[in-house]
């Protein structure tokens, strides 16, 4: 089973139509089996997007409450949240420094390497970074992070 961490620029695709909402919403399926985990900052930071691009003008306000709704009852059903404690604090301070990464940034990527570190200690199947964020992206490569881009997909 892979398990993918999806950050909240991958994970707004799920609930807005945009580039790689497609394959977003195909790989997260049930039944693909996969796993989505998220940082329990994810939570916080998908519903602000939402409202700020409703009150932009970008989301309707009844497209928006739907967007909201959605994602409150997949956080309760299906996806896993990673709590952030004074480990993550620590490892994403450390990546805030050696990639200049911005503060929740630098949270996903502790999150994702803690999950991780987890998962092989385990032996199982090393975790998949979902991230639109290119900054995001290329550090996680740097710290031996497999990453999905799915901007990359129409």
């Amino acid at each position: 089973m892979v398990s993918y961490f999806i950050d909240t620029s991958a994970l707004a695709k799920r609930y807005i139509s945009e580039t790689g909402s497609d394959w977003l919403r195909a790989t997260l399926e049930p039944a693909t089996g996969c796993r989505a985990l998220i940082a329990r900052a994810t939570s916080v930071e998908l519903v602000s997007a939402i409202t700020r691009r409703e009150r932009a003008g970008a989301l309707t306000a009844v497209d928006a409450a739907g967007a909201r709704g959605e994602f409150v009852r997949d956080l309760a059903d299906e996806d896993m949240v990673v709590e952030f404690g004074e480990p993550v604090a620590m490892e994403a301070m450390r990546l805030a420094e050696c990639h200049a990464l911005r503060g929740y940034d630098a949270i996903q990527l502790a999150s994702a390497l803690a999950v991780n570190r987890a998962a092989v200690g385990a032996g199982l199947h090393p975790v998949v970074l979902v991230s639109s964020d290119a900054d995001l992206n290329a550090a996680a490569r740097r710290e031996g992070v497999s990453v999905e881009d799915p901007n990359l997909y129409s």
